[in-house]
């Protein structure tokens, strides 16, 4: 089991994101990019499984959790534009990138944009568009309407329609208090982002290899969503995770890091062993090496 090392990065802007570090220094950078309200914490049960071929890395985004919330900046391109500064902070010229739902908006728009930095991309859960869903238009009502401190039945729904019985009800309380961290305000700036962006957009210009994970439970997101994510990326990978929901990451966990693991080193079998300053597991001026342990 690994060790998770909870450390802060400085972005050029001068804004804090708190991040979640495990696996082995000189393994293949994998850096995990969270969805709407949720924090490094969704991923807590993949680092702790992360074995010693991979570097994970897990930023909680601007706004959420204990990460620096600007008074604006919350569209897909601000999160994708924070992930690219992150990568430099931390001192990983080039990853394999894993975006969780909404999370995966940011981390498809760097490997469009800046390909030269990822080499590889796994979306999970991941929606193509969130246009002509119902389940988005009743979150943006809802969303709408809440006002801070955020009511936690508000989350505690949300979450419960969302998670399998099958997540343990400690995790699951703490991703309510995470998910119960970001003002209102933020909830409403990146759910109005994510709605008013041409989202399917977002999909082109994609040549990284890419790896969909999909559970064929998932009440979000239909089948026909995914399809439109594989005919926009060339030769992506689709893999169905049978009864699996759409937070199929925290419903098994030991399956995602094994996919993820045989991706990344599918897609970067070696690894430069120069001493440059962007080799992985390098820490730089923006990072903080000796932040608590979780």
């Amino acid at each position: 089991m690994s060790t998770i090392a909870v450390k802060a990065a400085r972005l050029d802007g001068g804004l804090v994101l708190p991040y979640a570090e495990a696996g082995y220094p000189e393994g293949i950078p994998v850096v995990f990019v969270h969805g709407l309200a949720d924090s490094w914490w969704t991923f807590e049960p993949l680092l702790r499984q992360l074995p010693a071929a991979v570097h994970g890395y897990a930023p909680t985004q601007r706004g959420h959790g204990d990460a620096g919330r600007p008074s604006d900046g919350y569209l897909p391109q601000d999160f994708a534009n924070d992930l690219v500064e992150f990568l430099d902070a931390v001192g990983v010229n080039r990853a394999v990138l894993v975006g969780a739902s909404s999370g995966g908006v940011a981390a498809r728009m760097v490997a469009g944009s800046h390909p030269d930095r990822v080499a590889g991309l796994v979306l999970m859960g991941v929606p193509a568009t969130l246009a002509g869903k119902p389940g988005s238009t009743a979150l943006w009502e809802s969303v709408q309407a809440i006002e801070d401190p955020v009511p936690r039945s508000f989350v505690e729904d949300l979450l419960g329609a969302l998670a399998s019985p099958s997540v343990g009800r400690g995790f699951l309380a703490t991703m309510t208090e995470e998910n119960l961290k970001p003002p209102a305000r933020v909830w409403r700036e990146t759910l109005r982002g994510l709605l008013e962006t041409d989202l399917a957009a977002t999909l082109r210009g994609i040549l990284v290899p890419t790896l969909v994970l999909w559970g064929d439970a998932d009440t979000v997101l239909p089948r026909t969503d995914q399809q439109q994510i594989l005919d926009a990326i060339f030769e992506a990978t689709f893999v169905v995770y049978e009864g699996a929901g759409h937070l199929l990451y925290w419903e098994e966990p030991e399956r995602v890091v094994q996919d993820v693991v045989r991706f990344a080193l599918r897609v970067m079998p070696e690894l430069p062993d120069d001493g440059s300053p962007g080799r992985p597991g390098q820490p730089t001026s923006g990072s903080d090496p000796d932040g608590p342990s979780a």
